[in-house]
């Protein structure tokens, strides 16, 4: 029976050029999606860019350009993403949207009405690179560890509050009806032991007088909303709310991709806003590690940031999405090198597939043998699906290539090309067999790789060898 799947990937706060970090949370969103369709489900996928905050106003004050302007420049470069990773998003929203910023406010006025804002005079340690307040139990050797090279700010302001000390007991619950509800464990343990420790009421807009680039508050003029609290919104304004609650009761709860830095954003504070406005908590937030350098953070100081654009530019759309797929851990933090990647590339995609695809149709071709099986054929049995729906797309991406090995396994052993010779009619079964083998491939890479499937689907199609190479040896 299908279902309707609603699925975001978080929103990329745009004072930088889009990163490999993104670029893997989006594609394994996307494979998700794709997925989920392939199986008969109905999908709203949702992305989109965060553009308020004191980031994007320093940002915009640099360039010499208005708020507004800079970002409308970043948000189009993020949005070129969809082509040139190939994404299949229904939604790109974008927090300086209009009917955002009123669904942001009306949420306000909901957790409000409820007796969870309130404002009060406050001095807190402020990690400038996090957007965050850090308590001294968060920091090392006095520094955010994710952003040790900045210095934190000491603010003392008077600002609103949301009263997220009110809503541990009932995460803690709503954690322990709900075991899977964090993606990986090991994240899920982490979630459950910060909220256990207690939970402090959080910041939730700033003078407008000091940073005016927000959401303005509902009545009054001289605040405007703390950007995490704006930005959270959009996963509920993305599918309609408030304004078009038939499509938002539909789509409702999301499945959240984020990185392990949107834990504690994601999976605690966005919750208990939701609880704060009555509102149905998230299904299920999945969060992937960090890609690394060289066994190094990405820094622009070290010289070591992956820009990939440049990885599509040189090999192309799918072989990227291959390796975010099969070669990045999906819950871990992975290591990337130019080296690595080109290994795996040639090994697996031009030795590995590529190769298989154009062995098969030569023969094919010259043998006088076609395909003569449906192209959508099914492909349950083959392998097992249940590692995309847990998520661990890794795994599944080793099934795959354990058919394309089989495969080839299955040329050295029958060896068609000699027997053609001697024994024609068993030459054409083993071509047969190889042909149904590589649609079942390609139907399997179809969420992962679409456009090679879709070249390996022609290809059959035209009992022909595609005229190029589907992966160019460089």
């Amino acid at each position: 029976m299908s279902k309707v799947v609603y699925i975001t990937t978080t929103l990329p706060y745009v004072n930088a050029d889009p990163h490999i970090g993104f670029a893997l949370e989006i594609v394994h969103a996307d494979i998700y999606a794709r997925f989920n369709r392939l199986v008969g489900n109905e999908v709203f996928f949702n992305t989109g860019t965060d553009e308020h905050g004191q980031k994007i106003f320093e940002k915009a004050q640099e360039e010499g350009k208005d708020p507004q302007a800079y970002v409308d420049e970043y948000a189009t470069r993020f949005d070129n993403l969809k082509s040139v990773l190939n994404l299949s998003y229904d939604s790109f929203i974008r927090t300086t949207d209009a009917h955002h910023k009123t669904a942001a406010q009306a949420f306000w006025k909901r957790c409000e009405e409820n007796g969870d804002i309130y404002k009060k005079l406050y001095k807190v340690k402020y990690c400038v690179g996090c957007e965050l307040e850090k308590t001294d139990s968060e920091l090392e050797d006095g520094k955010c560890p994710l952003h040790p090279k900045k210095e934190l700010e000491i603010r003392e302001e008077e600002n609103y509050f949301f009263r997220f000390s009110k809503y541990q007991e009932k995460l803690l619950s709503f954690y322990q009806e709900n075991p899977h509800f964090v993606v990986p464990d090991f994240r899920f343990n982490e979630i459950k032991a910060f909220v256990e420790r207690g939970l402090e009421d959080f910041s939730i807009s700033r003078l407008k007088e000091k940073m005016s680039w927000g959401v303005p508050v509902p009545e009054d003029a001289e605040h405007v909303m703390y950007v995490w609290f704006d930005a959270l919104i959009n996963y509920i304004s993305a599918p309609g709310w408030p304004h078009d609650m038939k499509n938002f009761e539909r789509r409702w709860p999301v499945i959240q991709f984020a990185g392990k830095d949107n834990l504690r954003q994601q999976s605690a504070m966005w919750q208990a806003m939701l609880f704060s406005a009555g509102l149905p908590p998230s299904k299920q937030i999945v969060i992937h590690g960090f890609i690394n350098s060289g066994g190094q953070k990405m820094s622009k100081s070290l010289g070591n940031v992956i820009n990939p654009f440049d990885l599509i530019e040189e090999y192309g759309t799918d072989a990227v999405r291959y390796y975010f797929a099969r070669h990045v851990h999906p819950f871990e933090d992975s290591d990337y090198t130019d080296e690595k990647f080109k290994e795996n590339y040639t090994a697996h995609l031009v030795n590995g597939l590529g190769n298989l695809v154009s062995r098969v149709l030569t023969m094919a071709e010259s043998y006088g043998v076609r395909y003569d099986g449906p192209l959508d054929l099914a492909s349950q049995g083959k392998v097992d699906t249940e590692s995309l729906e847990h998520f661990e797309v890794n795994k599944y991406m080793d099934e795959v290539w354990k058919l394309i090995q089989n495969a080839d396994g299955y040329i050295q052993e029958e060896q068609p090309f000699k027997k053609i010779k001697t024994d024609k009619p068993a030459a054409v079964k083993d071509v047969q067999f190889l042909l149904g083998e590589l649609n079942i491939i390609a139907e399997l890479i179809r969420p992962v790789m679409p456009e090679t499937a879709e070249h390996i689907k022609r290809a059959l199609k035209e009992n022909k060898k595609p005229n190029e190479p589907l992966f160019p040896r460089k």
